[in-house]
């Protein structure tokens, strides 16, 4: 350790340990809560604006939609979800693959079908098509 170093520890008193240390764990659990307000615990699936389905992430499945220009079908997995066929031109929707945060969103537009993933805390108040 350098003469300066040194000299600046000098100057630390155990108060300022305390309030530094504070402010470590502060930090840190800021940091979990963060972590989990992301984590989704269900999927939300509409069709021409309707809710067709609210959906458990809790084990494989697969549901199928229909809108004005056919069948979409939503694949659901532990924890995420994904659009995996739609018969829209562009494919925007399944391209976007694996929604695993709270409140991301794939949305079919021609096909006017939408999956959300709910839970935690969402970053806007709401959304439209």
């Amino acid at each position: 350790m350098t003469h300066g170093a040194r000299a600046w520890l000098a100057l630390i008193r155990p108060g300022d340990w305390l309030v530094m240390g504070g402010g470590l764990l502060l930090a840190g659990y800021s940091v979990l809560v963060l972590a989990r307000a992301g984590v989704p615990d269900g999927a939300e699936i509409r069709a021409r604006g309707n809710v067709v389905a609210r959906l458990k992430l809790d084990r494989p499945q697969t549901v199928e939609v229909e809108g004005p220009l056919g069948m979409t079908r939503i694949e659901i997995q532990p924890g995420r979800a994904r659009v995996a066929a739609d018969p829209g031109p562009r494919q925007y929707c399944v391209r976007q693959g694996w929604l695993s945060r709270a409140g991301a969103v794939a949305i079919c537009a021609p096909n006017q079908v939408t999956l959300a993933l709910t839970g935690g805390r969402v970053a806007y108040d709401s959304l439209n098509y």
